[in-house]
């Protein structure tokens, strides 16, 4: 397939813009958004690889939950009501490009919305400094191990088409940019003050 041909491919994509607030899901974007390909092959085993992918995603979403909801009991309990404000908010576009980087990107906004819950506990004095710091590190590392998860599950699924002699094919595949920052929120109001507004592009990782 020649490069005109390629580009001339359309590809269906969502454009979803997300607000991500704490450092520790900002983190995961700047190590790059996981997009799982759909591997040449058989309809069969693609939809086999993408369904071990959703379920590992799904599982860690399904953990997620009770946390959020324990730590927002803990606020309820302790009558916070107000919210955190980030320093350093930032706007990203993601280009959904299949059904797991979608649901990828909805972990990253549950890992957010967690870490706000928490810090908000955390500000009001109910949680230890060591508490914080130690349920943070572990959330964002379980969301990074499903992600070096998902990548060792591509390398296989690459390697099984390359064997099949696919390896053109597959090196002929462009991996587009998955994700695009908009604006950080805190470059903004430096901008409106006489400084300028920084962006980045975050590119795929395989």
């Amino acid at each position: 397939m020649s490069a005109a041909s390629r580009d001339a491919f359309s590809r269906p994509v969502f454009d979803q813009t997300i607000r991500i607030q704490s450092n520790h899901a900002q983190r995961l974007l700047d190590r790059g958004f996981l997009l799982v390909l759909r591997i040449i092959g058989d309809d069969e085993e693609m939809d086999q690889v993408e369904e071990i992918v959703g379920k590992l995603i799904g599982e860690l979403a399904e953990e997620l939950r009770p946390e959020h909801a324990r730590l927002a009991q803990l606020r309820e309990t302790n009558g916070i009501s107000a919210a955190p404000r980030y320093t350093n908010p930032k706007r990203i576009t993601v280009h959904i490009s299949s059904p797991r980087l979608a649901q990828y990107t909805a972990l990253v906004e549950g890992l957010d919305r967690l870490m706000t819950v928490m810090d908000a506990v955390w500000l009001a004095g109910v949680l230890t400094n060591k508490q914080r710091a130690d349920g943070a590190y572990q959330w964002r590392t379980r969301v990074l191990r499903t992600g070096r998860e998902i990548i060792e599950i591509e390398r296989r699924a690459r390697a099984s088409a390359e064997k099949r002699g696919k390896g053109e094919e597959l090196s002929e595949v462009e991996e587009p940019v998955v994700a695009q920052e908009v604006s950080s929120e805190g470059s903004e109001m430096e901008d409106s003050e006489g400084g300028m507004e920084e962006s980045s592009t975050v590119d795929a990782k395989t």
